[in-house]
C-alpha cells in the first residue's frame, strides 16, 4: 500500500490534521464494499447538500442513521427470512455500512426514504464568531504623545 508523508503538512500549517487523517484514510479504506449501496452526493445549494443512497428492499426499521465526530454513519442491516428459494437473487438484500466525512459546521438536518432511496439533507451554518469580519484601524490620538511627552518631561526636571 502506498503511503503518504505529510510532514510538510505540518511544518507550515496548523490545524490540519484531521486534513491529513482523511487522506490517509482515503487512501487505506477497503474499496470491496465501495460499490453498495450506490449513491449521489448533490450541491443543492450553496450550503446545502443531499446524500442520496439506492436501498431497494430496505424499510425504515432497517435502516440506522448516526452522526459522531464529524462522520456520519448509515448502516442497513436486512433480516434473511429464508422464505424464498430463487434461481437468481440480483437484488442485493445484504447488510451494509456506509460511512462519510462531513466539515465542520454540516448539520444532518433530515432524511427520507421515498422509492426506495434514501434521501439525507444536509446545511452547512458557519457561527457568527467564524465569518469573516472587517475590522475598523483606529487613528492614533495626539493625547498619547502629549500623555508620554509629559512624563518625559518630568524625567528631564528631575534629571536637573
Amino acid at each position: 500500500m502506498n503511503s503518504i508523508d505529510f510532514t510538510p503538512l505540518y511544518r507550515s500549517s496548523i490545524g490540519f490534521d484531521r486534513l491529513a487523517s482523511l487522506l490517509d484514510n482515503a487512501l487505506t479504506t477497503d474499496n470491496v464494499s465501495a460499490g453498495y449501496p450506490p449513491y449521489n452526493i448533490e450541491v443543492v445549494d450553496d450550503n446545502r447538500y443531499a446524500i442520496s443512497l439506492a436501498l431497494a428492499g430496505f424499510e425504515e426499521s432497517d435502516l440506522d442513521i448516526k452522526v459522531e465526530k464529524n462522520v456520519l454513519t448509515v448502516r442497513g442491516e436486512k433480516a434473511d427470512s429464508g422464505e424464498h428459494r430463487y434461481l437468481h437473487q440480483g437484488i442485493a438484500n445484504r447488510s451494509f455500512e456506509r460511512k462519510f466525512n462531513l466539515a465542520d459546521y454540516v448539520e444532518v438536518t433530515n432524511a427520507e426514504l421515498k422509492n426506495g432511496l434514501l434521501t439525507i439533507s444536509l446545511v452547512k451554518e458557519i457561527p457568527e464568531a467564524m465569518k469573516p469580519r472587517s475590522i475598523a484601524i483606529n487613528q492614533a490620538s495626539n493625547s498619547v504623545l502629549e500623555h508620554q511627552e509629559q512624563g518625559s518631561r518630568e524625567s528631564e526636571s528631575k534629571v536637573a
